[in-house]
């Protein structure tokens, strides 16, 4: 086996769903608040509620549309670079990727040409159906793809012939040991990092005088939104550790960068993690509160990296410190979240400048925080792409050449240089005319007749009604 190959398409697949996932990340937090806008404009009537909608359905056009095109080169460079893992996993991930194309994929493009382009074509109850349509499908993506992947992590209902992982329970095999807290992790951090890109984006906004109505409820419904939400998922996040202790030590580790097997052991706030010599330097540690946070006990255990074969050794420090970038940034939300308590009570909830340029700055780390929580998630799975039965150096083609590897890595890398800033120009144009420049319907239709703006456009085509 090539070993530059190995690594080359290790970073190729990492830079390809590294931005890949960033559209997924915004998108299905978009779609359910996009939904709770139509909703809203349903049952209340407010413009307001419809204003916002029509301006957040164009930025998650453009997200969605960058999302598909990034998505397809998943399956596609599965198939050149790691066929030996499909042909491995194949029988038991390759449906999961089928129920998501079939549940979600056509769900969210059949539904999103009427969220798109029928306003003027469906009674208001209808378009919201089509919104809730939208964000099931994005949910039901989530959902798929999360099980293929949290069965790589833990894998469970399967048995193996030939080489070849067949599924011998789908119960087991979607409901695996760390799926249901891999989906609520994931799924509440997307809803955290759309909240977050509304709060920034409304917070510049107001700042800067434009749309000044439609931000403050922007601002004020998402501050809501995010009070319940981040609490829950740091919660989620304990829970999801509590988890990996138990089905994935050496992940956890490598997380903490223990070497040692130990019990009422520090928390390491800072450390320069040395697997040479199977030691950490210029340590910052808290007694015992590593054990407490992760076993919950004073008392607890942690299994150190020195109890598995080397070979077994996830790397230690890209865990390490992506997991703390991850941490700190919730913290950092945390407390901007409850700041915002406090100037709602006083008042001041949209005359602070100092609290709209911190939304503002905290706008992008959310994306931030879901790479870094899907590299701890990723590079501490290694050496394994099915956890502890497949190897990842037995996972990638036999024949594969560094340099083939390298031509396509350096194409997808010019590829997605364009599309992202392209899709962000795009993105930040919308934003700087602001939801109150949004034409909004003057007769939205009801009972299905079409509004009197269709009339006048079909009559001058001469069609007859």
């Amino acid at each position: 086996m090539d070993e530059t190959a190995v690594l080359l398409s290790r970073l190729q697949f990492a830079w390809v769903i590294g931005w890949h996932i960033l559209m997924p990340a915004f998108t299905v937090g978009m779609a359910s608040y996009i939904a709770i806008l139509e909703g809203l404009h349903v049952v209340t009537g407010r413009d307001v509620y419809l204003r916002i909608s029509m301006f957040w359905i164009r930025i998650f056009s453009v997200a969605f549309g960058v999302g598909v095109v990034t998505g397809v080169v998943m399956p596609f460079q599965i198939g050149t670079n790691w066929s030996r893992y499909a042909d491995a996993a194949g029988n038991v991930v390759g449906p999961l990727f089928a129920y998501e194309g079939l549940t979600a994929f056509f769900l969210e493009a059949a539904f999103l040409g009427v969220l798109l382009f029928g306003r003027k074509l469906v009674p208001p109850w209808a378009h919201f159906v089509a919104a809730l349509m939208v964000a099931s499908g994005t949910l039901f993506s989530s959902f798929w793809i999360l099980a293929a992947n949290s069965w790589m992590q833990t894998p469970a209902g399967y048995e193996v012939i030939d080489g070849r992982f067949f599924p011998k329970d789908w119960i087991d095999v979607i409901f695996n040991p760390s799926f249901p807290f891999r989906l609520a992790h994931t799924v509440t951090g997307f809803y955290v990092n759309t909240g977050f890109v509304v709060l920034g984006i409304a917070g510049w906004l107001i700042s800067n005088k434009r749309s000044v109505e439609e931000a403050r409820v922007m601002l004020s419904m998402t501050l809501w939104l995010l009070t319940f939400l981040v609490p829950l998922q740091i919660f989620l996040g304990d829970q999801h550790g509590l988890n990996t202790a138990e089905h994935q030590p050496a992940k956890l580790a490598a997380i903490e960068a223990r070497w040692n097997t130990e019990r009422s052991f520090p928390l390491a706030l800072f450390a320069i993690p040395d697997p040479a010599n199977e030691t950490n330097r210029y340590a910052i540690e808290v007694p015992y509160l590593g054990s407490l946070i992760l076993t919950h006990s004073l008392d607890g255990e942690i299994k150190g990296l020195k109890a598995f074969e080397p070979d077994d050794r996830p790397p230690v420090a890209i865990p390490f410190f992506a997991f703390r970038i991850m941490v700190g940034i919730g913290f950092l939300m945390l407390a901007l979240v409850a700041t915002s308590l406090w100037l709602r009570y006083r008042r001041r909830l949209f005359d602070s400048p100092w609290f709209l340029r911190g939304s503002m700055a905290m706008s992008p780390l959310g994306f931030v925080a879901v790479l870094a929580g899907w590299v701890t998630t990723e590079v501490g799975r290694q050496p394994w792409t099915v956890y502890g039965l497949l190897r990842t150096v037995d996972s990638v083609a036999p024949s594969l050449k560094g340099g083939d590897v390298l031509g396509s890595l350096l194409a997808y890398m010019a590829v997605y240089l364009i599309i992202y800033p392209s899709a962000v120009l795009i993105a930040a144009r919308l934003v700087r005319n602001g939801p109150a420049t949004v034409p909004v319907p003057v007769a939205p239709i009801e009972s299905g007749r079409p509004s009197a703006p269709v009339h006048v456009e079909l009559l001058q085509q001469g069609k007859s009604l």
